[in-house]
């Protein structure tokens, strides 16, 4: 099985052409706003990054369960292709809905964390990307995803043979003007202090860590980052006791804004590069600033 799926996913890898690709298509200067939409896929993850100029990007698609969600929500936003999408790692609460939008939508690139997985659902991915004839890029650290010229978007995790799927999460910084956002995927804090100790750390958002899990999140890293304001995403009746206190704590201590997919809904976050607008669906939060 694991050799059946190597030779799947052998076959769709392209070489990193992705920046060149993406930046050679045309621009639309008049949109000077990032949009990020952190959408409620219940117990998963979902980030739809509209840039600048106007190019789309979907980090995961939540469960499969979020997949009738998900579609109907870049549906809603008027989405009919997305310029990218990223895997950031094989677990059905990051690439089940993938299945769903890779099947009826024009995905242009895919970036996959390159972990290989035994599930049928990642067989399902898999299939998509072969059937679709969808290009694939396998992340590499420290690389520049291009998106927009406006907007700086960097890996700053990727996966090797000895790393859990977690570990291997595909974890990005994205940057426009003076705002900056950390998406951290399912990493854990190992992984957490390599990002540190390669560079230092700041964001105004912080997409946090395994959905609040014990696994991730220390407060060397939260201290040093500073988040304003920190996402969870997660479901409100899951069965891991997401988000765990230590967490919401060491959030509170440095004074962010703390917003949860089970609480709020949906949550968009708009740019202009100087300050920023937290919108969202609900009308309750975890936690606001003491």
């Amino acid at each position: 099985m694991v050799r059946l799926i190597a030779a799947i996913f052998a076959l769709c890898i392209f070489p990193l052409l992705l920046p060149a690709a993406l930046n050679a298509a045309s621009r639309h200067d008049s949109i000077q706003e990032l949009k990020v939409h952190f959408i409620d896929v219940g117990q998963g993850d979902s980030i739809l990054v509209e840039a600048p100029n106007g190019r789309k990007m979907l980090v995961d698609g939540g469960p499969p369960s979020a997949a009738e969600k998900v579609t109907a929500y870049l549906r809603e936003k008027g989405i009919e292709s997305l310029d990218l999408v990223v895997a950031t790692h094989p677990d059905i609460d990051h690439i089940g809905g993938l299945v769903q939008v890779l099947r009826e939508f024009n995905v242009k690139h895919l970036i996959d964390s390159g972990k290989l997985y035994t599930t049928t659902t990642y067989f399902h991915y898999l299939h998509q990307i072969q059937k679709q004839k969808i290009p694939v890029t396998i992340a590499a650290g420290e690389e520049n995803i291009v998106i927009d010229p406006k907007l700086t978007v960097r890996v700053l995790n990727t996966q090797n043979a000895f790393k859990t799927n977690n570990q291997s999460s595909i974890a990005l910084s994205l940057k426009y003007g003076q705002i900056d956002f950390l998406l951290m995927a399912d990493v854990e804090t190992n992984q957490e202090q390599k990002i540190l100790d390669a560079k230092q750390l700041e964001a105004e958002i912080l997409k946090v860590a395994h959905h609040g899990s014990g696994t991730s999140t220390s407060f060397d890293f939260i201290r040093e980052v500073r988040p304003e304001t920190a996402i969870l995403s997660y479901s409100k009746d899951n069965a891991f006791g997401h988000p765990v206190d230590r967490v919401i704590d060491y959030l509170q201590l440095v004074g962010a804004t703390i917003y949860s997919t089970a609480k709020t809904g949906d949550i968009v976050i708009r740019t202009d590069g100087k300050t920023y607008q937290v919108d969202i669906s609900g009308k309750d939060r975890v936690l606001i600033k003491p």
